[in-house]
């Protein structure tokens, strides 16, 4: 995780990604997994907490993939395509996923997974100017269009949604045709944000990343990602813990954005006074100062919370990529 000080070029991109446009090549962060055959919205229906059945061609959603006690495994973006679904998960959780998701399918079901990570490449536009590049490229139509919502244009998909709270559009091509298309993006103006900078970007945001805020310590409503939970939809592992927390108002913790007075290390104890109350997840320093995520107990309290993190005094704030309640 980032830790030292930042560059003027980093500290430029992600102005850019700010308030103007920035590009990533995310190859080092996400994989993606095709999942195809007759059974497929069926299948994932009952493997995520997001209502795929309701998906046509076209459109897509973030899903969490869950352990039978609701434990996060993974964030998950789905694309439906007419053939398959194009599942765009964490680099390091793609392996575990093939293996889980494997387990579940069943002699009469008619689903096939593929890794096809290695094969395709995937580019973030990020920012407020990032439509003028889509509409160079040929994808305006998307413009304006909801979240997940995608098209084929010259064998890219051209998806909405950045992966962070900020505005943009999520890219997936053939690996041989990323040099190409990486070099137009940057000749229309976009400003190369590297893999450091978008972690930077991730923590401000709070967009939950596996190891550090999705573990088998916290369920998807204790992350902040209500709206990637569908409480109307039939039955999917994990949803009677979730069900249950939601009915009865049990969820115990939140993540929440520290702003911390110096570094902390992941993993440092959160305290008021004597009490425990959460711990760090993750920590970066950025152009604005020290910042973290961290989980904090529902009854310590929430926005303007002055804690301790270790040595280090913080305060509690709300990150965009996350919400705590249904939205």
């Amino acid at each position: 995780m980032p830790t030292s000080a930042i560059d003027d070029k980093e500290a430029a991109a992600i102005h850019a990604a700010r308030e103007g446009v920035a590009v990533c090549d995310n190859r080092s962060h996400w994989g993606i997994i095709r999942v195809s055959n007759d059974d497929r919205l069926r299948f994932l229906h009952g493997q995520s907490t997001n209502d795929f059945q309701r998906l046509k061609p076209g459109e897509g959603c973030d899903t969490v993939i869950l352990t039978s006690t609701a434990r996060t495994i993974d964030l998950v973006t789905g694309y439906v395509l007419d053939d398959a679904v194009l599942l765009l998960v964490s680099l390091n959780r793609r392996e575990l996923l093939m293996q889980w998701l494997d387990r579940y399918i069943f002699f009469a079901d008619k689903v096939i997974l593929t890794d096809v990570t290695d094969e395709t490449t995937t580019l973030s536009l990020i920012g407020t100017q990032s439509n003028s590049i889509i509409e160079k490229l040929g994808a305006g139509t998307l413009i304006g269009q909801p979240y997940g919502n995608h098209i084929l244009v010259d064998g890219v998909i051209f998806a909405v949604g950045s992966g962070l709270a900020n505005p943009g559009y999520t890219l997936i091509l053939p690996v041989a045709e990323k040099e190409k298309l990486w070099n137009q993006i940057l000749e229309l103006g976009a400003v190369e944000l590297s893999d450091r900078a978008w972690d930077i970007l991730r923590i401000l945001q709070g967009r939950p990343a596996p190891d550090f805020e999705l573990t088998d310590d916290y369920n998807p409503l204790e992350v902040g990602l209500w709206q990637t939970v569908s409480f109307n939809k039939g039955c999917y592992i994990g949803q009677e813990t979730i069900a249950r927390l939601n009915t009865y108002k049990g969820v115990k913790q939140y993540l929440w954005g520290i702003r911390l007075d110096a570094a902390a290390e992941p993993g440092t104890v959160i305290t008021i006074g004597e009490e425990k109350v959460g711990k760090l997840t993750s920590y970066t320093e950025t152009p604005d100062g020290h910042f973290g995520l961290g989980y904090i107990r529902s009854k310590a309290g929430g926005v303007g919370l002055k804690v301790q993190v270790g040595a280090t005094e913080g305060e509690v704030v709300a990150v965009p990529f996350v919400s705590h309640e249904y939205p």
